[in-house]
């Protein structure tokens, strides 16, 4: 199991259209505040508060809206936003990686980054923090890396390539 790097702690690695496209949902969800707060008060005129079915899901869902905001303020604050790296020794956020799991023949690839790229790309994006992502930060190709899964069993993965994303 490995321990956090200079790197997690840098923040996630965004691409500028990521970025881009987070700041706009950002933008959306604060605009649309007030519209959920006369949505509220609407249902709130209906009646009893406690079989008012239209108040508790417009409450529902403004929980859900402020956690998003909080979500994405944070990650934006925390975002280092840049072009992916131009060469690849190691696995690093921002580079393509090539693995195999002990005893499969077959080699998975994936980006590690941030979640919230995985609409900008076809691959699949594994995050640095995630089980996977941290055991191979810093790996170079033919490294052999044995994780804890989140259910408790252990894998063993070797990396076989890396590469810089290219978006």
């Amino acid at each position: 199991m490995s321990t956090p790097t200079d790197e997690q702690n840098q923040g996630v690695w965004l691409t500028q259209e990521a970025h881009d496209r987070l700041r706009a949902e950002l933008d959306q969800l604060v605009a649309g505040r007030p519209a959920m707060a006369a949505e509220i008060n609407a249902r709130r005129e209906e009646g009893d508060l406690r079989e008012n079915g239209g108040y508790h899901a417009a409450k529902d869902e403004q929980g859900k809206q402020e956690a998003r905001i909080r979500q994405l303020e944070d990650l934006l604050r925390k975002a280092r936003v840049g072009d992916a790296p131009t060469t690849a020794t190691h696995a690093a956020t921002g580079t393509v990686i090539t693995i195999r799991f002990r005893g499969d023949d077959d080699t998975e690839k994936f980006l590690l980054g941030s979640r919230e790229i995985a609409g900008t790309t076809g691959l699949q994006v594994y995050s640095p923090e995630s089980a996977l992502g941290s055991a191979i930060l810093g790996a170079e190709p033919g490294t052999t890396v044995t994780y804890q899964a989140p259910n408790g069993r252990d894998i063993t993965v070797d990396v076989v390539a890396i590469e810089p994303f290219v978006p």
